[in-house]
């Protein structure tokens, strides 16, 4: 290697001049002044109402009066106290083990049939019928989660309402297995969870598949060549290199999975269903705010979920980090 400073030294080439305190302090100015008006915007609209929820919570303000009274953590002594927060929390914690494993599952599954299923005259390429098969899984991203509960509660509805779960039993000779499902405590909520994979399953599909677009065919085709069978494929090939998206996905997942609010509200009812037993903890500061005026009490709840969301979500961060492979 041949260093040409010395050289440039000796024909007295001029040096270029360090930036100097002025230079720097102006720098650091003009970086600040447009930081200055997007960190003033995040603290007021993003950051100054999780304060104020805090605040609220240790207070035992109605919401209809304008003066609060201080209590201290006594409603989160009665919160941890009262046996439905128990439920519904319970029941938060499905919707995080049992809604990200069974979507994030299916959603890779679907992606890697649409877009590497099989290999084809033009190399490797999605099952017969992978077209249509992206419409039907994108279908439900197009309704809102406010139309999908009204229609999943004609669904799950008693025979004598119209049910046309009920309805196609009945259509096949399985009379015996009709509930009303929706209305027994040990389906109800259950029903939900199968609702909500539904709902979020299409737009991991989508998501995964721009991950595996991305793949260079050759590496499948180098994998078809050694006589890697297709889950070895899958499991070796596939999954490592869409990893991140997964992780992403897995976090995303198991925030919305914490919520369940608009779901168990539309097709449960604002108290959780029959004898409270799909209440989750959306709903339930739902109902002690807006039904019984405890917004002290609602706050406590939002507080508490908001803890537990931060950790899930680092969590999963740290049980899904691995050595990340890159192409």
């Amino acid at each position: 290697m041949i260093d040409v400073a010395p050289r440039a030294e000796a024909r007295g080439a001029p040096r270029r001049p360090k930036p100097g305190p002025a230079l720097q302090h102006g720098k650091v100015g003009f970086v600040l002044a447009f930081l200055a008006v997007p960190v003033v915007i995040y603290g007021l609209f993003v950051l100054s109402p999780y304060v104020q929820a805090i605040y609220i919570s240790l207070t035992d303000w109605s919401g209809l009066t304008a003066s609060q009274t201080f209590v201290g953590f006594d409603n989160y002594v009665r919160l941890f106290e009262d046996d439905q927060f128990w439920v519904a929390l319970k029941n938060n914690v499905i919707l995080m083990l049992v809604v990200p494993v069974v979507t994030l599952a299916l959603g890779l599954f679907f992606a890697s049939m649409i877009n590497v299923g099989r290999r084809g005259k033009s190399g490797i390429e999605g099952v017969r019928g992978s077209k249509v098969y992206r419409v039907v899984y994108f279908f439900p991203l197009v309704l809102s989660m406010a139309v999908i509960g009204v229609l999943f509660k004609y669904v799950f509805a008693p025979t004598e309402a119209g049910g046309i779960f009920n309805g196609l039993l009945g259509l096949v000779g399985l009379d015996g297995l009709t509930q009303p499902w929706l209305g027994d405590p040990r389906f109800a909520f259950w029903c939900v969870v199968v609702v909500m994979i539904w709902a979020f399953v299409g737009f991991y599909v989508v998501l995964f598949s721009a991950a595996m677009q991305s793949i260079p065919k050759d590496i499948y085709e180098a994998a078809l060549l050694d006589g890697s069978s297709r889950f070895t494929t899958f499991r070796h090939v596939t999954l490592p290199l869409v990893w991140d998206t997964v992780q992403v996905g897995w976090v995303y997942m198991a925030i919305q999975a914490m919520d369940g609010f608009a779901l168990v509200h539309i097709m449960l009812g604002i108290s959780g269903g029959p004898s409270r037993a799909g209440d989750v903890l959306g709903v339930a500061l739902y109902r002690s705010a807006f039904n019984s005026y405890r917004f002290g009490y609602a706050s406590a709840i939002g507080v508490v979920l908001l803890v537990l969301t931060l950790i899930i979500s680092v969590l999963f961060m740290r049980a899904a980090r691995r050595e990340r492979v890159e192409l």
